[in-house]
């Protein structure tokens, strides 16, 4: 059955490049959204198929259809099976159009479920492979047979000979072999999944691989990456199964198929892809709490042992540690501990620690590699990797045979390389290149941006502590409020700081980050004194009134601008803007502790008045007398504060200076709340609404005279003393 033909799209280009200079901007911008939506950039393998270049993927060796015309119009020739699993991955990749509003919860939705359902199937963690459905003759499904290419095709980096010769080359011929028709659906559901989903590479990682795929970064959905992390888990899972006798046996004759896929499929089939997978999301993803999702699927493949069938408990397997067996893992993917750890240290330092959220995934991260012998197991991966390059032997064969590199995994399997140095060695080469420059993870450098780490964590928790204790001492001012259903809910003084932890506890950010810190200490083995010796290293550059200090910026035309010490300074709490309304008080957004409606009848009320009395107004407060002062008690706006933060006109600032009456205050649900409970008092001595209007003002009048008053004596003896 064959696919549907590839169009070539490279003239594209060249049409929007003319276009551009001819049509108008508004036209190329509608046009360039119709051809990103026909032309999604998820399609490297067809890219690179339609540019002469095989792709690093076994599963299309035998299936590529070449006419004679040449490679305008290639199809895949695939069975039914090869092409539903093929249209049932690419459906994960293809953009979707939701409606305004429609939340799809991805761990619901019937895609996850068949995926889940499919991998237990196909690769089950018990038992074999269960037969095809098909019994007849005539309805069954063979696995495809391999034939020879009628194009040449050249390959990656410096192999001069073709790509799809040297797949077929090592492939056996699958009709031929019982143990190929044996799993084949298996492999093959394997192989479509990991192409489809993980065979998208960052721009670097092109240019390092030298490989002339798509140059256009690729940013996965959330959707996307949870199917991968349900992958990644299962294939763990599948691999774990292995029975234990055919884990310690040299003789590989006797072991099944099944078996030997369960052997080398992570190794083999996802390592190299996810690495540059995980690499491209750490670099591009945003920076918010929804790399949750990625942070949860790296650590999902480097911890393997979670896998393994066993009823685990997390405290129990805290203090338990890492098995010894687990270390040659360690050691074979050392850049997915050591790299990727460099790259989310490098998100962690520009991203807002007092949110709970992301103190929840550093939080994460620390407990993970805190687990005891995994640190050790990291540090010797380093050690082996670091050795001199005379303990090599035959040097040139740096990386293993993979499914791209060597057709099918039953084809003829390598020698067993003893050397642990070796193996270390050809991972990294494998994946970095033969001139990468590595960097420890134990090192002197990275030990530098650890100590700044563990100074910004501290420095977020403090100011997380700050706002919880605020938080609290608010909620309990407005405990009495709330019973009147008129609480002040302002996000200003309410802190949201609890999430829930890997035991189901609700922990506070605050919380969060002190475990962080001590798993920090543990990893890199800080002991309590150098803890504190970095803690009043900290103490001494920043003192109580520091925090109110502005953040680092630059006198700009339109007011401050920060700078880089500035951004980092605000997102991790160091200092801050004092937020503050410098408008016209009158104009200022109506609060959720005022009457919308009170608020703007009130506003017209004043406005009038202060339209036909305003010069009477200002006459009076200009008065330097008591009733000057009584005046300007009453009818004076507060001024605002004239520090340069504000970016209100001059013109504006004078009129927002002018004596004029306000009865905002009115519209409070607190005053209105303290009114009534003055009528209710008024109304026991039976004083009726007109006498108790007048006992309030007059009371209202009298202490404002009284501290007028007291303030004129002030300034009076102040003046006989000097």
């Amino acid at each position: 059955m064959a696919g549907p033909a590839m169009q070539q799209p490279s003239f594209l280009l060249a049409n929007l490049k003319i276009d551009s200079t001819t049509k108008p901007f508004l036209q190329c911008c509608q046009e360039l959204v119709k051809i990103i939506d026909d032309y999604p950039a998820k399609g490297p393998v067809k890219v690179s198929i339609q540019e002469g270049v095989l792709p690093d993927c076994p599963l299309l060796n035998n299936k590529l259809h070449f006419p004679l015309s040449g490679l305008q119009t290639l199809s895949l020739a695939l069975n039914p099976f090869e092409y539903y699993m093929f249209m049932f991955a690419s459906s994960l990749i293809t953009p979707k159009n939701y409606s305004l509003g429609q939340h799809v919860s991805s761990l619901d939705s019937a895609y996850f479920v068949l995926v889940d359902t499919y991998l237990k199937y196909f690769l089950p963690t018990e038992g074999s492979v269960p037969p095809s459905p098909f019994t007849n003759k005539r309805g069954s499904v063979s696995p495809p047979a391999p034939r020879a290419p009628s194009v040449p095709f050249a390959g990656y980096g410096t192999h001069s000979t073709s790509l799809l010769k040297r797949h077929i080359s090592h492939q056996p011929s699958v009709t031929a072999d019982p143990a190929a028709q044996e799993i084949w659906r298996s492999e093959a559901l394997l192989q479509v999944f990991v192409e489809m989903w993980l065979h998208h590479y960052s721009l670097e990682m092109y240019q390092k691989l030298q490989s002339p795929q798509v140059k256009e970064p690729f940013t996965p959905t959330e959707e996307h990456v949870l199917v991968v992390r349900l992958l990644v888990k299962h294939l763990h899972a599948f691999s774990c199964s292995l029975k234990p006798e055919q884990v310690s046996s040299s003789a590989h004759s006797h072991t099944s198929p099944l078996e030997e896929l369960k052997r080398v499929v992570v190794h083999r089939f996802v390592q190299q892809k996810l690495y540059v997978f995980l690499q491209h999301c750490f670099g591009h993803w945003p920076l918010d709490a929804s790399f949750r999702v990625v942070l949860e699927t790296w650590l999902s493949y480097i911890q393997p042992w979670r896998y393994t069938g066993e009823k685990t408990n997390p405290q129990t397997d805290q203090n338990k540690g890492v098995p010894e067996k687990w270390s040659l893992f360690v050691q074979e993917n050392l850049l997915m501990y050591t790299k990727l750890f460099q790259g989310f240290l490098n998100r962690v330092v520009r991203t807002d620690l007092v949110n709970v959220k992301n103190a929840l995934m550093v939080f994460r991260v620390a407990k993970v590699f805190a687990q005891p012998n995994l640190s050790e197991m990291i540090q010797k991966g380093e050690q082996l990797f670091l050795e001199p390059e005379h303990v090599l032997h035959h040097r040139q064969h740096r990386c293993f045979l993979s499914p791209g590199h060597g057709g099918s995994f039953l084809s003829a399997r390598q020698p067993v390389v003893t050397d642990r140095v070796f193996r270390v060695k050809s991972h990294v080469y494998g994946l970095e290149g033969q001139d990468c420059q590595y960097k420890q993870m134990f090192g002197t450098e990275l030990r530098g941006t650890v100590l700044k780490l563990i100074q910004i964590i501290d420095q977020a928790r403090q100011t997380a502590k700050k706002i919880s204790d605020q938080s609290a001492e608010v909620a309990a001012n407005n405990s009495f409020m709330s019973w009147f259903g008129m609480g002040s809910p302002d996000l200003n003084y309410t802190f949201n700081g609890g999430e829930v932890d890997d035991t189901g506890a609700c922990v506070k950010t605050h919380e969060f980050l002190e475990r962080s810190l001590d798993y920090l200490c543990q990893i890199f083995r800080l002991n309590a004194g150098q803890l504190s010796q970095l803690m009043a290293t900290l103490g001494s550059g920043q003192d109580d009134g520091n925090s109110k200090q502005l953040p680092d910026s630059v006198q700009g035309e339109k007011g401050l601008i920060l700078t880089d010490l500035g951004r980092m300074q605000v997102i991790n709490g160091l200092r801050r803007f004092e937020i503050e309304y410098q408008g016209d008080p009158e104009l200022q957004p109506i609060r959720s502790y005022e009457n919308a409606i009170l608020v703007r009848l009130f506003f017209k009320i004043s406005s009038l008045v202060n339209e036909r009395f305003g010069g009477h107004m200002d006459a009076l407060c200009s008065r330097s007398d008591f009733l000057g002062q009584l005046g300007r008690h009453y009818l004076a706006s507060p001024e605002a504060a004239a520090d340069g933060r504000s970016p209100e006109t001059r013109v504006t600032a004078e009129r927002n200076r002018r004596p004029r009456l306000s009865l905002r205050m009115l519209a409070s649900y607190r005053t209105l709340l303290m009114l009534l409970l003055l009528y209710l008092f008024g109304a026991l001595f039976s004083s009726g609404p007109m006498s108790s209007t007048l006992l309030i003002l007059t009371g209202g009048v009298i202490k404002t005279c009284t501290s007028i008053l007291t303030s004129m004596g002030k300034e009076n003896v102040g003046f006989w003393q000097k």
